[in-house]
C-alpha cells in the first residue's frame, strides 16, 4: 500500500486529502468556491506538513483528471506536476465521473443491484459531462458531452434502472422521468473519495508521465468575450 496526496479541483469544490494503506489521515475541502486558485495551495502544504512531520513519506500524487470545469483542471494539474516533480514522485490520473461513483456505491444500499451507474458534471444549459457505469465501474457508455432531453438515455432505461448522480443530474430530474431513472442528491467529486481508485492504479502500475499528462477536458476552452468596463 501506499501513501497518496490527492487533488481534486473539477467542479466548483476544491477538496485534498492524505491516505495511507487504506486511511485518510488528513482531509480539507473548500465548498464555497470556486476558490481553487486561493485554497488548494494551503490544503496541500498541510497535507505535506503532516506527512512530513510524521515521518510518512509520499509515494504518489493521485489527480482527478476531469472531465469538469478548465479553470479547476488547470489549477489541479499545474500543483500536481509541481509536486511530483519537487518530490521526484509519479502522478496517478482518476477519472472524475468514476470518483464521484465511489460514495454511492460505499454509502447508497438502496441503489438496485443491476444498475447502472451515471455520474454527471454540470456543462451549462442543458448539457452535461457523463458516462455509463456497471456497479463494478467497468464502462458501459464511455464519457462525452450529453445535450439531456425526454428521451436521451431510454436505451439504458428501457432495459434496467439507471442511477443518476451529481451536480449535473440536479438540472435533469425535470426532463428524465423515465419511472426506471432515479436520482441521488448531494453527490459532488471529493479527494477522499479517490483512495481505492488511486490505490488499484497504483498496484498496477498506472502512473502517468508527469512531463507530458494533459487533464481530459472533453471539450476545447472557450474564453467568453470581456464585458466592457464603461
Amino acid at each position: 500500500m501506499s501513501c497518496i496526496l490527492h487533488i481534486e479541483t473539477s467542479t466548483n469544490v476544491c477538496s485534498v486529502a492524505l491516505t495511507q494503506d487504506g486511511t485518510c489521515l488528513l482531509d480539507q475541502t473548500d465548498t464555497k468556491g470556486p476558490n481553487h486558485a486561493s485554497v488548494l495551495a494551503p490544503f496541500v502544504e498541510e497535507a505535506v506538513s503532516f506527512a512530513d512531520s510524521h515521518a510518512i513519506p509520499l509515494d504518489a500524487v493521485a489527480l482527478s483528471m476531469g472531465p469538469g470545469s478548465y479553470t479547476g483542471l488547470r489549477i489541479g494539474t499545474s500543483t500536481a506536476k509541481g509536486l511530483c516533480y519537487s518530490r521526484q514522485i509519479p502522478l496517478v490520473a482518476i477519472p472524475t465521473l468514476q470518483t464521484l461513483c465511489v460514495p454511492v456505491l460505499l454509502y447508497h444500499d438502496e441503489v438496485p443491484e443491476d444498475a447502472l451507474l451515471c455520474p454527471m458534471i454540470d456543462a451549462r444549459r442543458m448539457e452535461v459531462y457523463a458516462a455509463l457505469y456497471e456497479r463494478s465501474l467497468q464502462t458501459a457508455e464511455e464519457t462525452s458531452a450529453i445535450v439531456v432531453e425526454a428521451h436521451t438515455f431510454d436505451k439504458w432505461l428501457d432495459k434496467r434502472p439507471v442511477v443518476f448522480f451529481g451536480n449535473g443530474a440536479e438540472k435533469c430530474q425535470e426532463v428524465i422521468r423515465h419511472p426506471n431513472a432515479h436520482f441521488i442528491a448531494d453527490i459532488v467529486p471529493l479527494a477522499q473519495h479517490m483512495m481505492p481508485l488511486a490505490e488499484k492504479k497504483m498496484a498496477l502500475g498506472q502512473t502517468e508521465d508527469v512531463a507530458y499528462f494533459e487533464p481530459f477536458y472533453l471539450k476545447d476552452f472557450v474564453a467568453g468575450k470581456p464585458k466592457p468596463l464603461f
